[in-house]
């Protein structure tokens, strides 16, 4: 497991416990602990803003969708939402990070930062409602 998926976890735990209020809060707490504070993993943009972007459109269980990331049309949400709704139809791609990646790009040969992670995470814990 990615301290990425940990990170993940750990967030969505943290509001489901009620200790922040808000999924950006829980976010950076979360990556804190996980990579230590203020650390090159703890600011990463690619996951902070995948998982935000899940929480926004209100696909992880007990998380109101909301406006939670100043980037109003991040490109990493829009990654993770795609790849959500794949493995919705094809659930065994999560197994398949490299085939669901070139399908959520369609084939732009883009790498992944980790995005994929997230929402791996998330999937495997039942946190993800779509």
């Amino acid at each position: 497991m990615s301290k990425y998926n940990q990170a993940a976890i750990k967030a969505v735990e943290i509001m489901h416990k009620d200790l922040c209020h808000s999924p950006i809060e829980a976010w950076e707490i979360a990556t804190a602990e996980v990579f230590g504070e203020g650390t090159w993993g703890a600011k990463k943009g690619c996951p902070k803003n995948a998982f935000l972007g899940l929480c926004e459109e209100g696909y992880i269980k007990g998380i109101s969708s909301g406006v939670y990331n100043s980037k109003r049309d991040s490109k990493n949400k829009r990654y993770v939402v795609k790849a959500a709704s794949i493995i919705k139809e094809q659930p065994d791609l999560l197994n398949n990070k490299k085939e669901l990646w070139n399908q959520v790009t369609e084939g732009n040969r883009i790498s992944h930062n980790y995005q994929l992670d997230v929402l791996e995470a998330l999937w495997k814990r039942d946190y993800i409602q779509i």
